[in-house]
């Protein structure tokens, strides 16, 4: 399954494609906590079972926010807008690409590999977006992503994620084996090199150019 690390790559990722003139260090952080976010339900495992995937994975949570952020912003007047009346226009953009980083780099890494509640607590079931898509000769398009005749999905009642904190249901084994994972697959490893090396260009080149954007002395 896709590591924090992992999830953060992807948050700087959407950080550095999004933030546009509003881009630093502050700012694209703000990207890589939202991103951190959904992870943190793998310690609310051991007092809820079955949280984890599930609490903060859910894509409600980004509804909400994005429907908080659009209210705040688009919706009351300016001059009472909590996000406008404390960061202004930049804080408008960094709000909406911290909802974006969650959405994109929290729970869309989880969606598309191992799955996640997509809808909890409204409905608890696990889903994911896994599979493979091509064409043979012989049996033309073939896809595995949508199954025609979907089994019942796993709830948190029958499924349980191994974490580093809780990584089997029930209480632990003295002997039982603690996993952190940092990349599991090669492509893991290159979305984590990818977002390191374009989240750090970009600070570099931020910083070489100066605060008034030209080159620095």
């Amino acid at each position: 399954m896709p590591s924090t690390l992992v999830h953060v790559a992807v948050g700087g990722l959407v950080g550095a494609a999004l933030l546009g003139r509003w881009f630093d260090a502050r700012s694209v952080g703000v990207a890589l906590v939202a991103a951190a976010v959904p992870d943190l339900d793998s310690f609310t495992s051991m007092l809820l079972p079955g949280s984890h995937r599930a609490l903060l994975h859910t894509l409600l949570l980004p509804l909400v926010l994005a429907a908080l952020v659009a209210y705040d912003t688009r919706i009351r007047e300016p001059e009472r807008s909590a996000i406008r009346g404390r960061w202004g226009a930049r804080g408008v953009a960094v709000a909406w690409v911290g909802v974006a980083a969650l959405l994109c780099g929290g729970i869309f890494p989880d969606l598309f590999t191992n799955g996640v509640n997509a809808f909890y607590p409204l409905h608890d079931a696990f889903y994911s977006i896994s599979g493979r898509a091509e064409w043979s000769s012989t049996r033309g398009f073939v896809q595995t992503f949508v199954e025609l005749r979907p089994a019942s999905p796993p709830t948190t009642e029958t499924l349980h994620y191994s974490t580093v904190v809780d990584p089997s249901p029930g209480a632990e084994p003295e002997t039982v084996e603690r996993v952190a994972p940092l990349a599991s697959s090669g492509t893991e490893l290159m979305l984590v090199v990818l977002g390191a090396g374009v989240v750090g260009g970009r600070l570099l080149s931020e910083r070489l150019r100066g605060p008034a954007g030209e080159p620095a002395e």
